[in-house]
């Protein structure tokens, strides 16, 4: 089962480090890892995409509140969450194809944000399932180069991570 697991942590030389390495020796696999200074700068926030069983998340989550730069750690699968994905994809696009693809970005509300004699280069933002559909959308051999920025996630309503 997938789980995002939020963590705050001191925002220190090293502390994204201990977090990779405590996955890597558990055998544990990050599917996406996200990372940034909060409006505290001294805590950064990690976002963390993995799947397992609720026992493997539990033990995760034990894990890494033994770390001495964590300061809290929520599995936001447990409750109501919101979810984003930043993608951006350049795609070859001449001839007829410049208009279908412009169709295909517009249909997925995303943004042409560079545009060349043969390319554009397209930003998709949104859950991994509607980033996933549109690379199903358009022609696969039309794809020059995909970056993804890997999952961020923040629970819904009243659900705060804070100190």
């Amino acid at each position: 089962m997938k789980h995002i697991i939020a963590v705050l942590l001191e925002n220190e030389p090293g502390a994204l480090s201990r977090v990779v390495a405590l996955f890597s020796a558990r055998g544990y696999n990050i599917e996406s890892l996200t990372v940034a200074p909060t409006e505290d700068a001294s805590l950064s926030r990690m976002t963390i995409q993995t799947h397992g069983s609720e026992e493997v998340i539990e033990q995760i989550t034990k894990h890494l509140n033994r770390l001495i730069e964590v300061v809290k750690v929520v599995d936001l699968s447990e409750g109501a969450y919101a979810e984003r994905e930043l993608m951006m994809v350049k795609v070859r696009a001449v001839g007829k194809e410049r208009e279908e693809l412009k169709r295909m970005a517009d249909i997925f509300r995303g943004r042409i944000i560079d545009v060349t004699e043969k390319s554009y280069t397209i930003e998709i933002t949104g859950d991994q399932q509607k980033t996933e559909a549109f690379l199903q959308a358009i022609d696969r051999s039309a794809i020059l180069e995909t970056v993804r920025t890997g999952l961020s996630g923040i629970g819904r309503g009243e659900r705060v991570l804070r100190v």
